[in-house]
């Protein structure tokens, strides 16, 4: 019999936790749930698995694409908006790059502070 298990948080290394909290606090208009030195967590307002942020010394930028031989992405986040535009220009605002490298027409990437890629994308159908 499996266990009961819940996600409760996506985990980001970032060279400073509380700096890349922010960006997405930000970004998502979440409320920051727990705020320590070296970790911060957001959870969404109407509950729900959120995000922590874990500082880490040796944190190394991924790159996007990945490149043999860089540091490669170990993950990245799928936000559904409803326009690309204006979540895009939000996005930037709130402290984003758009990647140069935009593998399809529907979805836009971006780079948080860190480097970390995130997707907006829209949903059709």
């Amino acid at each position: 019999m499996t266990p009961r298990m819940t996600l409760t948080a996506a985990v980001l290394n970032a060279p400073d936790a509380r700096e890349l909290a922010v960006f997405y606090q930000r970004l998502l208009g979440w409320p920051i749930d727990q705020d320590e030195p070296g970790w911060v967590t957001l959870r969404p307002p109407g509950g729900g698995t959120g995000l922590s942020f874990q500082t880490e010394k040796l944190y190394e930028r991924p790159v996007w694409p990945a490149e043999p031989g860089e540091q490669q992405m170990m993950l990245h986040l799928d936000i559904e908006v409803d326009d690309l535009g204006t979540a895009g220009a939000h996005a930037v605002e709130a402290g984003a790059t758009l990647a140069d490298h935009q593998p399809q027409d529907d979805v836009r990437v971006y780079l948080d502070p860190a480097g970390h890629p995130f997707c907006l994308w829209v949903k059709t159908g």
